[in-house]
């Protein structure tokens, strides 16, 4: 690489393609490190984190000590944090996580794992952590120290106003930090508000330091971490002082640094139409034009002179943005019939054509694409929803014991059951009643929660105007853990999308490609997907379909990368609200909102509003909201 290309960053980066490329490669770097000690000798002290960023690369070490020997006999372990106070058996344990990700399967000796003790009374917190301290620096401190890193730029639990010399100790967890833990405790409220940490003195000991980042919800603060000033309000900043620190990241956690979002403004690049795009757009968002506005000079001043020399003059290069970015947009998403199609997204024949929604949770389908949804249906496409998941963990207790009441006095009103109807309501209200805070549900109440969220997806559906026999719930394996913490995608998932896509031959797939979903329940339902093309792309109904994916509550698409925008009118606006309003359970407060306290149908909107508004900037036509796809090409 050029270095002129990285001549912003302050720490070394590694860009991968993927979070599995990036993982495998961290644990390759310890797995080398490990073998060199152990011909030496000598002890290898690890640093370890929580958290879902080094999942991955657990799972690649427990691979290698599997399959291919390696050993930990030689391993010490001293892990980052622990929530205060925590009992080590909860569900929400550091020293359970871990167990499950890498200790359990590995051959470490007990006596060498270190995790933060959540149950240390608080008058020897203090010394306790002392003693923390005193134990790594006794074995020569750590090798290696692994790092994620949370939304306010915190590493361990060291949250901003944290001094570059901190050492072990007892914090208090700031709000987001608390917000983002909430959905792994069923609830804010029920979040520790203090945690132990290892200090950022502590972590700058260490010999060798890699971060880890996956997504686009880590592209801005890896920015600020690797470009940024260094700041005590952003405590993963002072690494750019560590001796020997690489950060690891996804292509997606990588989209803000300067030689991926701007590489011109750095040195001379290959122009392609992609590039050209996105330079263009990013231009027009920097001078506040439209696309036929731009001149020469603004092309010049800006670095991308050589789009000009290429093009002749800037109107050359701006018709050619303009033209391509006008047709992206279409009111016929499945294609509109008896029409040429050479300057449409999505093309003509055959019509009509079946589409096939997938939908992570069970309001993804309308919350993302509820605008798209009604316009295939309304233009005479036969269109199926795939609910992957049950979505049974995000429904209120009070939703349940609801239910459970209708079902109750269902039963004495018709002359059924009253005796099984009483009985079945007191079963569930004393199981949430006994229910610890961040407990799972009993398998009846997640039943109950998982037939409320089908029974809202249903109602969603026939609003929109699609048949009963047209709704499929997949109710995914790998999602029925009771937890917001899930099993691994396993091949009962990827046969499960196999078998509705066999049945349904789609000439459409819509998918979430929201790779920024909190919960990782996006990213994994996405990966099925993907597998299962990729097994059936010889089929020949999968010659002739079309992947479209959308993005969620959580983002939306750069107008660059658009390649098919929906325009909504004001009243298919409301149509699409209406059908997000069907979702009950989620309306008002969902259980697990993220950060952002807007509701979901005020996030799509606002998102939808957005993406009209950034066309009309660009010289477009203005719309009232638009949603927007990527191709996916399989």
């Amino acid at each position: 690489m050029n270095n002129d290309l990285t001549a912003f960053e302050k720490i070394p980066v590694k860009i991968f393609e993927t979070s599995e490329k990036g993982s495998v490669f961290v644990a390759k770097e310890i797995a080398a490190q490990i073998k060199s000690r152990q011909k030496e000798g000598k002890p290898f002290v690890l640093g370890l984190a929580t958290g879902s960023s080094p999942t991955r690369m657990y799972a690649e070490l427990v691979r290698m000590h599997k399959e291919d020997g390696l050993s930990f006999k030689n391993v010490y372990t001293f892990n980052l944090d622990e929530y205060y106070p925590m009992q080590p058996e909860a569900l929400q344990s550091y020293v359970r996580f871990m167990r499950e990700h890498l200790f359990d399967h590995l051959d470490i000796p007990s006596k060498n794992i270190h995790i933060p003790d959540g149950t240390v009374a608080k008058e020897d917190v203090a010394d306790y952590c002392k003693r923390y301290e005193d134990k790594i620096d006794s074995l020569g401190g750590l090798d290696v120290q692994v790092l994620g890193i949370g939304r306010t730029g915190h590493i361990g639990f060291n949250e901003p106003g944290s001094s570059e010399k901190s050492l072990t100790r007892l914090v208090t967890l700031d709000q987001v930090t608390r917000i983002d833990a909430a959905s792994d405790f069923f609830g804010e409220e029920n979040v520790p508000r203090k945690a132990i940490t290892m200090g950022v003195g502590s972590i700058m000991k260490a010999a060798k330091v890699y971060m880890m980042a996956w997504g686009e919800g880590k592209a801005s603060v890896i920015y600020k971490a690797v470009e940024g000033p260094i700041t005590d309000q952003l405590p993963s900043s002072f690494l750019q002082k560590h001796r020997d620190c690489q950060i690891v990241v996804d292509e997606a956690a990588s989209s803000s640094l300067t030689r991926v979002k701007t590489p011109w403004q750095l040195d001379t690049v290959q122009w392609n139409d992609k590039l050209i795009r996105k330079a263009v757009v990013w231009l027009c968002q920097k001078t506040k034009k439209s696309v036929l506005k731009l001149t020469n000079h603004d092309y010049m001043e800006h670095g991308m002179g050589d789009i000009v020399t290429e093009y002749g003059s800037a109107y050359q290069a701006n018709i050619k943005v303009f033209n391509y970015l006008q047709h992206t947009i279409t009111g016929w998403p499945g294609g509109k019939p008896n029409a040429p199609d050479e300057h449409r997204p999505e093309r003509a024949k055959p019509f009509p054509k079946r589409a096939l929604i997938f939908s992570p949770h069970p309001d993804d389908d309308v919350i993302s694409m509820g605008g798209t949804f009604i316009r295939l249906v309304d233009q005479g496409h036969e269109v199926h929803v795939a609910y992957q998941t049950s979505g049974n963990i995000a429904v209120f207790d009070d939703d349940a014991i609801r239910f459970a009441d209708f079902v109750r006095d269902f039963n004495d009103q018709f002359g059924l059951s009253k005796a099984d109807g009483a009985k079945f309501y007191k079963k569930t209200v004393q199981s949430l009643k006994n229910k610890k805070p961040g407990q799972l549900d009993s398998p009846e109440v997640l039943k109950i929660k998982g037939l409320i969220r089908r029974g809202e997806a249903k109602a969603g559906g026939r609003y929109v105007g699609i048949p009963d026999e047209q709704m499929h719930f997949l109710d995914m394996p790998f999602y029925e853990t009771g937890a917001v913490k899930k099993k691994p995608l396993g091949e009962d998932d990827i046969k499960v999308v196999m078998d509705i896509l066999e049945t349904i031959k789609p000439h459409q797939v819509y998918a979430a490609g929201d790779l920024s979903d909190p919960h990782g329940t996006h990213r994994v339902c996405l990966a099925a997907i993907f597998e299962a093309l990729r097994r059936l792309k010889k089929r020949p109904w999968a010659k002739d379909c079309w992947v479209w994916l959308y993005r969620g509550a959580w983002q939306e698409w750069d107008i660059d990368q658009i390649e098919m925008a929906v325009p909504l009118s004001p009243d298919e606006l409301m149509r699409k609200r209406r059908a997000v309003f069907k979702h009950q359970s989620q309306k008002d407060s969902a259980m697990f909102p993220g950060s952002d306290k807007r509701e979901f149908w005020m996030r799509a909107e606002d998102r939808n509003h957005a993406t009209a508004q950034a066309y009309n900037a660009l010289g477009l036509a203005e719309y009232e909201a638009m949603e927007a796809f990527v191709r996916y090409k399989f």
